[in-house]
Order: C-alpha cells, then structure tokens, then sequence
C-alpha cells in the first residue's frame, strides 16, 4: 500500500471554502437549507478528489461509486449573503461497503450546519436497472482510514 502523506490532512480534516451567493439564499439573504447539501456534496467530492480516490476513477477502473445511503443535519446558524464558509469534511467510521463523514460547514460565527453522511460503496449493474453494495477498494479504503486515524491521533 503507497499512500501519498501529502494527501492526508494531517488533522485529518479536508477544508473546502465557499462563498455564499444570491443564488443560494433565499428572500431573507439567509442560505436556503437545502443549499448545505450542495456545498457538503461539492466539498465531499473534492476531499475524495485529494484523497485520490475520484469518482470518474472510480467506476473506470472497479465500476463502483460512492452514493448516499443516509444522511443526518443539524441546522447551528443561518450563513448570509457573502458569508465566507469552510466546510471541513472528516472521516468517523470505514467500512467493508460503507464509510461515515462528519461535514461541519462553518462561518465566521461558527458551527451553521453539522451533517453526518453514510456512503455506500455501489455498483450499477444493467445500465442501472440494479444497484449492489459492493465493498470498497482496499487502496481507497486504506486512505480513508488512513484520514481517520490522522483525526483521532490529533486528538480532533
């Protein structure tokens, strides 16, 4: 196993910042509630992205991707019209077919919304007519435990 250490966070937190735009608020200038599952998407894909574990790598060479299986928010603090917001994207939980995050995005202020997302390791088979769990991997799940265990050894 080769795992590039300058992939992994050494907190083993991936950062991703955001501006918040007319676009993602609503007549308020508040960011619509539904625009976080955007910007935790949006981060996601980039924390696997540095992870080098892409999607399109992912169906190209095993013909499996990551998909949503549940997904928990927890609504802190309305971000604003021209808020900067990080979204800090770790690792809780790696599975044989699964992997569980923790998203905070935040602002200036703090906490706006916490998401907790269960990835499940799918394949498409038939033009996908039919989706099975497949498990992931394992050089993409060593990176994943290994962003894991940057978090717990700093103790984060």
């Amino acid at each position: 196993m080769t795992i590039n250490p300058a992939s992994i966070p050494p907190d083993g937190r991936h950062r991703y910042a955001i501006r918040v735009y007319y676009e993602d608020t609503d007549a308020g200038g508040v960011v619509y509630h539904a625009n976080y599952l955007r910007f935790a998407e949006r981060a996601r894909t980039e924390a696997l992205r540095d992870l080098e574990i892409p999607h399109a790598e992912m169906v190209e060479r095993h013909g499996v991707m990551f998909m949503v299986r549940r997904l928990e928010v927890d609504y802190e603090r309305g971000a604003r019209i021209d808020d900067k917001l990080t979204v800090e994207t770790e690792v809780l939980a790696v599975g044989g077919a699964s992997t569980r995050l923790r998203q905070t995005v935040r602002n200036k202020d703090g906490a706006c919304a916490v998401l907790v997302v269960r990835l499940a390791c799918v394949s498409q088979r038939g033009n996908g007519a039919s989706i099975k769990a497949e498990r992931i991997p394992s050089l993409w799940r060593d990176r994943l435990e290994a962003m894991r265990d940057a978090r717990t050894e700093s103790g984060a």
